[in-house]
């Protein structure tokens, strides 16, 4: 398999195997206008096997998005064929409008303008609570 190289835009590397696709969706990245890789299982020796995501732009990312999904990737920034900065990305305290609440009696139920807003709660188990309801994320 033969991959071109990025001169400019961005990798998201050392995702959980099997994550990759889930990141692809919540990032909204198939409305892109690029290039767009999603690289299944790769061999990795640190993780065993990883999903790899390589976008041919420079486009602004939602990196809330990322630490929900997959705390611990690396994201790497290209210009001009070159790596000019690389980010861990570690869980966010809050999420907002990333998740929806699924209790049909939360505010944000018939408040269509009001933001769904989540607060992490338990780092280790990787819990998140609807700010209003406390409603538990899937």
């Amino acid at each position: 398999m033969n991959i071109d190289a990025i001169r400019t835009g961005i990798v998201i590397d050392h995702i959980t195997a099997g994550s990759g696709m889930r990141l692809y969706e919540l990032l909204g990245l198939e409305s892109l206008d690029c290039s767009v890789a999603i690289i299944k299982n790769v061999h990795s020796d640190k993780m065993g096997k990883k999903d790899i995501i390589k976008i041919d732009a420079d486009i602004p990312l939602n990196l809330d998005v990322i630490g929900y999904v997959d705390p611990g990737v690396s994201v790497n920034f290209i210009r001009d064929g070159k790596l000019v900065e690389k980010r861990s990305i570690e869980m966010p305290e809050t999420l907002t409008n990333v998740i929806f609440c699924k209790n049909p009696r939360c505010i944000t139920s018939c408040e269509q303008e009001l933001k769904h807003v989540f607060k992490l709660t338990d780092r280790k188990n990787k819990v998140y609570r609807c700010l209003y309801c406390e409603t538990k994320a899937n």
